[in-house]
């Protein structure tokens, strides 16, 4: 297989026909050259998004589906170790279910990574990058997360909590995460810096989401991060006493 795109969805049965009709034009088209899986992740949701996808999207010639489930709700970087683990591809795209990321942007995102790219994260607090719509409090966490993260590991990268990316699959082997929650991807995505791993920003506009509302816990998710920056600073004071 050469890819793999992971989509974590929690209670999105608004946005499934979203889904369907802004990824299957580019999924089909990326399917004429390269075989190609869509894993979505229902993770607990209680208002149908299951039943909504297997509904929705039916079997696609040279496009293979999986549906992966979680009982109950467990969290984004449960719904991405899961997603990872059913994964096939050479290469492994995770994006948001609702669409924040216009999906239209996968495969710039996929060139990048042929570049000699081990990650590509997508990027909206780069200097090329912009953000559309969303509230400036929902930005706040991200922001400040993201400049805390340059502080401790590399100031190059200005966006480190973005979800929509591009991996080589062996690094998403290689590099174990704990966070359940939504510290997950950026768990990952440190890991790999601090072992070496290259890593290159896709500038990209956010947008604001169109239709349900956001799951982040927003007191839950800035505790995390900020006990995990911990451990980095810790992890960087012991090297450089070494």
């Amino acid at each position: 297989m050469d890819l793999s795109i992971v989509i974590p969805c929690y209670n999105e049965v608004e946005n499934v026909a979203k889904i369907k009709n802004e990824l299957l034009p580019i999924v089909t088209e990326m399917a004429r050259t390269q075989s190609l899986e869509l894993i979505f992740v229902d993770d607990g949701s209680s208002d149908g998004t299951l039943e909504a996808l297997k509904t929705t999207f039916e079997p696609l010639d040279g496009i293979s589906l999986k549906f992966e489930r979680h009982m109950t709700n467990r969290g984004l970087g449960a719904a991405l170790r899961t997603g990872f683990a059913a994964c096939a591809g050479l290469e492994v795209v995770t994006t948001d279910s609702d669409g924040t990321y216009q999906f239209s942007c996968i495969p710039e995102l996929l060139s990048r990574l042929k570049e000699g790219a081990d990650i590509v994260t997508a990027s909206p607090y780069h200097p090329d990058g912009n953000v559309v719509g969303v509230p400036g409090y929902r930005l706040v966490l991200s922001r400040g997360s993201s400049l805390i993260y340059r502080i401790l590991v590399d100031w190059r990268i200005h966006t480190y909590t973005c979800l929509f990316r591009a991996y080589r699959h062996e690094v998403i082997e290689e590099f174990n995460f704990q966070s359940d929650g939504f510290l997950g991807g950026t768990e990952l995505l440190v890991k790999a810096m601090l072992h070496g791993r290259r890593v290159i920003e896709y500038p990209a506009v956010l947008y604001r989401r169109v239709y349900g509302s956001s799951k982040a816990r927003i007191l839950r998710t800035i505790l995390a991060h900020l006990q995990f920056q911990g451990r980095v600073l810790l992890h960087r004071a012991h090297l450089s006493s070494l």
